[in-house]
Formats: C-alpha cells, sequence, structure tokens
C-alpha cells in the first residue's frame, strides 16, 4: 500500500540521511517517478524533506524532524521480542529480561512463529563478557593477555568498542592504543582481562562503522579450495565448511570450498573427514592437509 511505502519512506531517510532517488527506488522497487510522487505528497503532509541535486544530491529530512515514538505496530513488537529473546537465550544478562517483560506488557498477540535459541552462545566465559560490556559502557580502557594464532602471549591494552559474534566465536572489536588501529581480539585467547581506571584517549565512531571500515581493510586471505567428496563426507562438508557443489557424479561430488588460510577451525575440520575428502587444488593447501595428516596420522587422500 501507498501509505505503508510512504511511512518507510520516512523511517529509511531518518535512518540514512541523505539518499538520491535511484536508492529508495531500488530499495522499494518501484520507479524514480513514482518515488518523486512520494516525496511531494510527503512533503504536502508537512513532512519537511530537502531535495538537493548534483552528482551527491539525493533527498533528506531536517535535522529538527522527530517522529511520533509510538508508531510501531503489534507486528513490529512481535518482531523486536523474537530479537530480544534471541538475544537474552546468548546472554545472561537481567537487565535484558527486564526489557522484555517491558515490551511483553506492550504485545497482544502472544504466539510465536519463530523461535530464536542462541543458548549454545553461552558456552563462553560469562564473567569475561561482563567485564568487557562493563568497561564498554563505562568508556575505561581494558588490560588483558592475548594469546595470538602462532601461540605467542602478550599483554595489550585497549579501548572496546563493542563484543561481536561472528564466525563462530566471540570477539571484542577494540582500538589499539599502542597500535594505533582497531583490531579485533578473540574471547577464548584473552585472559586475565581487568578494567583500567582512566578515560578513553580518543573519540570513536559507531562500532558498526568501525566493524565494516575494519572488514575492508582485512588483509585475511580467503582462498578457494577443490575437493572430490565421497557420499559420506557431503553433509558434513556443506554444513562444516559451506562446501558449495560444483559437479555431481555417482559415487560422490565436487565442490569448492573458501577457507581463510591462518584460521585453524577448516584444517581441523577437513582432517576429521578423513578420506572422505580428496584436495584437488591449490597443491599449497594440499600439501598442508597432508603434512598435518601425517604428524596427526589420519588417513587421508
Amino acid at each position: 500500500m501507498k501509505i505503508d511505502r510512504l511511512y518507510a519512506i520516512t523511517v529509511y531517510l531518518l535512518n540514512h540521511r541523505k539518499t538520491p532517488a535511484a536508492e529508495l527506488a531500488k530499495k522499494f522497487e518501484v520507479s524514480i517517478r513514482t518515488v518523486q510522487r512520494d516525496i511531494d505528497a510527503l512533503c504536502q503532509a508537512g513532512i519537511p524533506i530537502t531535495a538537493e541535486t548534483g552528482a551527491s544530491g539525493g533527498y533528506y529530512l531536517t535535522d529538527t524532524f522527530r517522529m511520533d515514538g509510538h508508531t510501531a505496530t503489534q507486528e513490529d513488537y512481535s518482531f523486536i521480542l523474537t530479537a530480544l529473546k534471541g538475544f537474552s537465550s546468548a546472554i545472561n544478562d537481567p537487565k535484558i529480561n527486564v526489557t522484555l517483560e517491558k515490551l511483553s506488557a506492550l504485545t497482544k498477540d502472544k504466539n510465536e512463529s519463530i523461535i530464536l535459541n542462541f543458548s549454545v552462545l553461552r558456552e563462553g566465559d560469562e564473567k569475561l563478557l561482563q567485564t568487557l560490556q562493563s568497561a564498554i559502557r563505562t568508556r575505561h580502557p581494558l588490560r588483558f593477555t592475548y594469546t595470538n594464532a602462532d601461540s605467542i602471549m602478550r599483554i595489550h591494552t585497549v579501548e572496546p568498542i563493542a563484543v561481536v559474534y561472528r564466525w563462530y566465536a566471540w570477539y571484542l572489536l577494540a582500538y589499539s592504543t599502542v597500535e594505533d588501529d582497531y583490531r579485533t581480539y578473540k574471547l577464548v585467547r584473552m585472559s586475565n582481562a581487568e578494567v583500567v581506571n582512566a578515560p578513553f584517549i580518543k573519540e570513536h565512531d559507531t562500532a558498526e562503522t568501525i566493524l565494516r571500515e575494519n572488514d575492508r581493510k582485512n588483509t585475511q586471505v580467503c582462498t578457494a579450495v577443490a575437493v572430490r567428496c565421497k557420499p559420506d563426507a557431503r553433509a558434513k562438508a556443506i554444513e562444516y565448511l559451506n562446501g558449495k557443489i560444483t559437479r555431481e557424479y555417482e559415487n560422490g561430488c565436487e565442490m569448492t570450498l573458501y577457507v581463510i588460510e591462518n584460521e585453524h577451525f577448516w584444517l581441523g575440520t577437513l582432517l576429521s573427514l578423513g578420506d572422505g575428502i580428496e584436495i584437488i587444488e591449490p597443491e599449497h593447501i594440499r600439501a598442508r592437509v597432508l603434512d598435518a595428516a601425517k604428524k596427526n596420522r589420519f588417513s587421508i587422500r
């Protein structure tokens, strides 16, 4: 419905600031002309949208514009509750349960069509997570001992930005005061973490912006690995190594795996599949796996 699209455009402009008509047209799957008519309709309704022309132009809302705080629908509250319950299952924080109680009182429909259970994420050190969250909230530096992928230990002092769960593990996104750069630290490699009673020395952008830029500069090498896979190893290769089948044949298939060379999870998983997987290329990955198999006495081709 048009009224839903008008509302959605307003919310989008609030969240994304200046936006070209072409981007709005793509987002809402309408023509640029329809977007222009929608903007005219919003302006006539008193929504203060400004149009800026030129190569870097677009539509934006004035800084003084604010929306009514009671715009969420029952369906919106249902989505929020689903996400919050999933968050609560991952983090053992009483404050989240208080928020859940407040939102539950605003929702009439108690039926759940989707349940997110992330309780497996609690397998990490909850005390460490609480220490990190405390440092982030109070904007105090954090000192800890860190063991890197080469088993080298050293003490780090950082300004913590956010705790992130990605790539099947918890990470700390932080600003390294020594390296003058933003980095991610794997929580399972951290020990002796303590909050430093001092202020931050630097103003930081939002965690999402920092993480996006950090990913862009990431120098980790992602390598495509071609393998032959027997039927008994096929499901595990797809599930644990995100394998993409490239060719099917009667007694197996060929697939491509994408691995980060300086991580070790994929190597252990490949070894656990034994002779169910044969590496075709690249040769240096094949040689690395064969060498690891010999050292660990695995049977692999």
